[in-house]
């Protein structure tokens, strides 16, 4: 069914989805970004290579004084300086990172791994595939639901207001 002319579908962005990316192989940034690019809405994204850059970009510090607020982060659970677990503690104790979707994109099949991050509160775990196929399918997945059917929390609940 389409929208009258001059409505927009409740769920469309009226801005650009920002995404931060996690990882510090960068040839599963450029097949995560490439399994995003060709999004029906505008997007941006962001990357960092290690965890505490991460947290540095999600407290807006230092040299990321100005970063966008994401909307989501792809991250990745083996990081150099400080873990994807310990990103998703960090994130989960500040009030103003607490309500971003992360999901894990990880090479880890372990189920301490996967479970630990279930407590931690991520919207889905993908296992990264030796099939750059199966690689593309799993984030194109996540990339028509959370961008085209989820409604992202509002900013100001990101922002603490």
């Amino acid at each position: 069914m389409s929208m009258p002319e001059g409505i927009t579908h409740p769920l469309q962005p009226k801005r650009s989805i920002e995404i931060l990316i996690v990882e510090d192989n960068e040839m599963d940034v450029f097949w995560t970004s490439t399994g995003l690019r060709d999004a029906r809405v505008p997007n941006h994204i962001s990357v960092v290579g290690d965890g505490e850059s991460a947290l540095a970009f999600l407290r807006r510090e230092g040299t990321y004084a100005e970063a966008p607020v994401p909307d989501i982060v792809f991250l990745d659970l083996s990081l150099p300086r400080v873990s994807g677990h310990e990103v998703l503690a960090e994130m989960k104790a500040d009030a103003r990172l607490r309500s971003i979707p992360v999901v894990v994109v990880s090479a880890s099949r372990a189920e301490s791994d996967i479970t630990r991050a279930y407590e931690e509160q991520i919207v889905a775990y993908i296992v990264k595939c030796a099939s750059q196929d199966e690689y593309f399918t799993a984030i194109r997945a996540v990339k028509e639901l959370w961008f085209h059917n989820v409604v992202f929390p509002p900013k100001s609940a990101q922002s603490g207001s």
